[in-house]
């Protein structure tokens, strides 16, 4: 159960990664009625490679990893941080998952069910607006991460005479 105080903390944490500057402290809060607040231990999925997304993520604290690959010869390919959106990509495009989402440490996140979010979208458009910047933003992370990694690999690899 959320308390005030997380209540606060979650408003305050919003207003750092959303521009919630056209909206007031109370349309924020409301935001919140329509998430569950989870906690997550570290090691456990978040979601599963296969599954279409039902829900968006926001990791409020700790870092998850994003996995390709079977459990028993797993890949990382990636890490989502505090403050970023989780699950936006299946969430959207309703396709199974390419990577498994698991909790590197444990994780604190705000997850938004589909049949919330369509409520949000019709009682609060322009919150949905501002989600889906949040969503490009956090894209935006994870591919400049990405492709930032994959260019060291491959200087690393040339400069190995490979």
């Amino acid at each position: 159960m959320m308390t005030e105080n997380d209540r606060d903390a979650l408003v305050d944490f919003l207003a750092r990664h959303v521009d919630t500057q056209i909206l007031t402290h109370a349309e924020v809060s409301a935001f919140l009625d329509f998430c569950d607040f989870e906690i997550i231990d570290r090691g456990h999925i978040i979601a599963d490679i296969g599954e279409v997304g039902e829900s968006l993520y926001f990791l409020l604290d700790g870092t998850a990893e994003l996995i390709v690959g079977p459990t028993t010869n797993e890949v990382p390919v990636g890490q989502i941080h505090a403050g970023e959106m989780l699950g936006e990509m299946s969430f959207f495009d309703r396709q199974p998952r390419n990577v498994r989402m698991r909790a590197r440490s444990s994780v604190r996140l705000l997850r938004l069910p589909r049949e919330k979010y369509n409520r949000l979208r019709l009682e609060h458009p322009v919150f949905t607006v501002l989600l889906l910047e949040y969503a490009i933003v956090s894209l935006d992370h994870l591919y400049r991460r990405t492709s930032t990694d994959v260019a060291q690999l491959n200087q690393y690899i040339h400069s190995m005479g490979g």
